[in-house]
């Protein structure tokens, strides 16, 4: 049963990939530098949703202080940080081991207090765990049960709460842009880091999200300037990465 304490959606292959370059999670050249040049629209836009969602001022010192924030596949704690910088209890899980050591390492040099632990959204959504946000950038066309992996994300949410999931659409242009051009052009990630099959459309990522309990309630696109080098939130665009937000509605038990 999709969400069950007992249902794995890791697939193994998957994690072995991002096991071999755990140790390059902070070097911005490196073979994250996709992610680094994408983070700051993720987090305007990550931090926008919860600030909307939470009723938070960004412009106070620490707007997410008393908010619980998880990071599911943390990585190196590229979101995990700055949403610790302000104010959020951050718990970052990552089920690549390799990565664990990584962001704590790093967040100790940055005098940052986060939680981070080897372990799955269904282990702890098992074990109860609640939390006012959810970031979930970027996985769910790495897992093997999307339904049931983002089941267990609702889970993990306290009622009123508020998930970003971001992922990539499947047409012939996200072909062409995240595979032949990242993995085999540009040479950003390696070969073989991303399964065209396994996108999911934005209307499809929508149903899913539905199914596992959440009401969508955004969602935009990041767009690549290949001419300024940048990337950028579309209204509209979300032929290739985009992002979504959904909440649990506060009446939920």
């Amino acid at each position: 049963m999709p969400g069950s304490p007992d249902t794995s959606t890791i697939d193994p292959a998957e994690i072995e990939k991002f096991q071999a370059m755990a140790a390059e999670w902070w070097d911005p050249a490196g073979k994250f530098k996709p992610l680094h040049m994408m983070n700051p629209v993720r987090l305007d836009y990550i931090t926008a949703q919860i600030a909307a969602e939470h009723g938070r001022d960004l412009r106070a010192e620490r707007p997410f202080a008393g908010l619980r924030i998880l990071d599911i596949g943390c990585g190196g704690g590229l979101l995990s940080e700055p949403m610790a910088r302000l104010g959020a209890e951050v718990v970052g899980a990552d089920a690549a081991e390799r990565n664990i050591p990584v962001a704590r390492l790093h967040a100790e040099q940055s005098g940052l207090d986060i939680d981070y632990r080897h372990t799955t959204a269904e282990a702890m959504a098992a074990a109860g765990e609640k939390f006012d946000a959810v970031l979930n950038m970027e996985v769910v066309e790495h897992v093997s049960d999307p339904l049931a992996y983002l089941t267990a994300c609702r889970r993990l949410l306290k009622p009123g709460g508020v998930m970003v999931c971001s992922t990539l659409n499947r047409n012939p242009k996200s072909y062409v842009m995240a595979i032949v051009g990242a993995e085999h052009v540009m040479r950003w990630l390696p070969k073989g880091t991303h399964q065209w099959s396994k996108f999911i459309t934005p209307d499809e990522l929508f149903d899913l999200l539905r199914g596992a309990g959440l009401e969508p309630v955004d969602r935009k696109g990041f767009v690549f300037n290949p001419v300024l080098w940048s990337w950028s939130i579309s209204e509209r665009d979300l032929s290739v990465n985009y992002v979504t937000t959904s909440v649990l509605p506060a009446e939920t038990e």
